[in-house]
């Protein structure tokens, strides 16, 4: 049995929520979802430095579901859009927790895990400097980033990032991503 993407987004759609989206991602959405968020977050009274750190998160978060989305085949336009992607920002257990995902190929699966394992595995003066070499030294991909994204989001976040590869079929995992901002930062 294949991944069920409305089943997942169901249980990720519940609590203290947010924001909630699962469809299309395009920059229009970006910009909606950044005025949404922030406002819920004002009319919680949340704290200005826990308000930035959720902004910067989720900006980061957005652009790269943005930017790294596959472009699904036209066979699964009946049942997801063609740049299909998921939302959601809820409070969890004093923390706020910004959850993507989206699909990816097979084929990428073992570099994106491998990739999340070592910046996991790295503490706050190794991120740093990470994120330095990373800046300094790395040319622009064709995507747009230099692989900066989930280096920042893991420093900003201070906390470790947890993901999960769900297989949708012989092509296709579904990725998900879920960050978290504690409160009392």
């Amino acid at each position: 049995m294949s991944f069920d993407v409305n089943e997942y987004y169901s249980k990720l759609d519940g609590g203290d929520v947010l924001m909630a989206f699962k469809g299309d991602i395009s920059s229009e959405l970006i910009s909606n979802v950044l005025e949404v968020v922030e406002s819920r977050m004002e009319d919680n009274s949340e704290n200005s430095k826990v308000r930035k750190k959720v902004y910067n998160v989720l900006v980061e978060s957005l652009q790269n579901l943005y930017h790294h989305i596959e472009i699904l085949p036209e066979e699964m336009h009946e049942e997801f859009d063609s740049k299909f992607g998921i939302l959601v920002v809820s409070r969890v257990e004093g923390t706020y927790k910004i959850s993507t995902g989206n699909f990816i190929k097979q084929e990428k699966v073992d570099v994106l895990k491998n990739k999340i394992d070592k910046i996991n595995s790295m503490g706050k003066e190794e991120l740093k400097d990470m994120y330095k070499f990373i800046l300094n030294h790395q040319r622009l991909s064709d995507k747009g980033g230099g692989g900066l994204g989930l280096v920042d989001i893991a420093r900003k976040t201070g906390n470790k990032l947890d993901y999960t590869f769900e297989r949708f079929n012989e092509i296709y995992y579904f990725f998900n991503l879920d960050a978290y901002i504690d409160f009392a930062q």
